[in-house]
């Protein structure tokens, strides 16, 4: 599906001599942006619109790699890197949010879900990175980066609306309840792994 969408703009790009490095540079600068520069003001609408178009290309350097010369160690090192930057961004930025624009107990437990969500996300990808550093998998889990943005983006343009920001840290919540549910999956399945051998 994503290779029929995106296949002729990466064709396109690299008809230009535009490399899939340059491209997963600049989607996540300007994820970065987007998060700190409009979820940080309070831009609730146009700031996870904006976030989600950017992330809907996400793929876009890997079409490119493999059309092009072909994937490298470092083009996926680097994605995955990237990566973590914008899915930190995301989050930060929503703090952000929180400490400026809400008071009370909604900014303080906003702040902690939002924070602790920023933390095990990074921990949920460490988790399988480690394991593959291992020579094992770790690829399950409840809440995969995708779902984790798209619901986060998701809970943030419905108070962007007009709802509660109280939906946004339940929200929140549950997501930082799920990616501590995902990491004790990965840690059993590489433990499971290692019992097996």
């Amino acid at each position: 599906m994503s290779g029929r969408i995106f296949g002729p703009v990466a064709q396109w790009l690299l008809r230009r001599g535009i490399g899939p490095n340059t491209v997963s540079v600049t989607g996540t600068v300007a994820a970065i942006v987007a998060a700190l520069a409009l979820l940080g003001t309070g831009r609730l609408v146009i700031g996870p619109i904006a976030i989600g178009l950017i992330l809907l290309t996400d793929s876009l350097d890997g079409i490119m790699a493999r059309r092009g010369p072909g994937p490298t160690d470092f083009g996926s090192f680097l994605d995955s890197t990237l990566d973590r930057l914008a899915d930190a961004a995301v989050f930060l930025g929503l703090v952000i949010y929180f400490v400026r624009f809400t008071e009370g107990p909604v900014s303080g437990y906003g702040v902690v879900a939002a924070t602790v969500c920023m933390a095990l996300a990074m921990t949920v990808s460490y988790a399988r990175a480690k394991a593959e550093s291992l020579a094992r998998t770790a690829s399950v889990g409840l809440a995969e980066r995708a779902d984790r943005l798209v619901v986060a983006l998701a809970a943030a343009l419905a108070v962007g609306l007009g709802l509660s920001p109280w939906l946004l840290v339940v929200v929140l919540g549950l997501l930082a309840l799920a990616s501590a549910v995902t990491v004790t999956q990965r840690i059993v399945a590489v433990w499971r792994q290692g019992e097996a051998r």
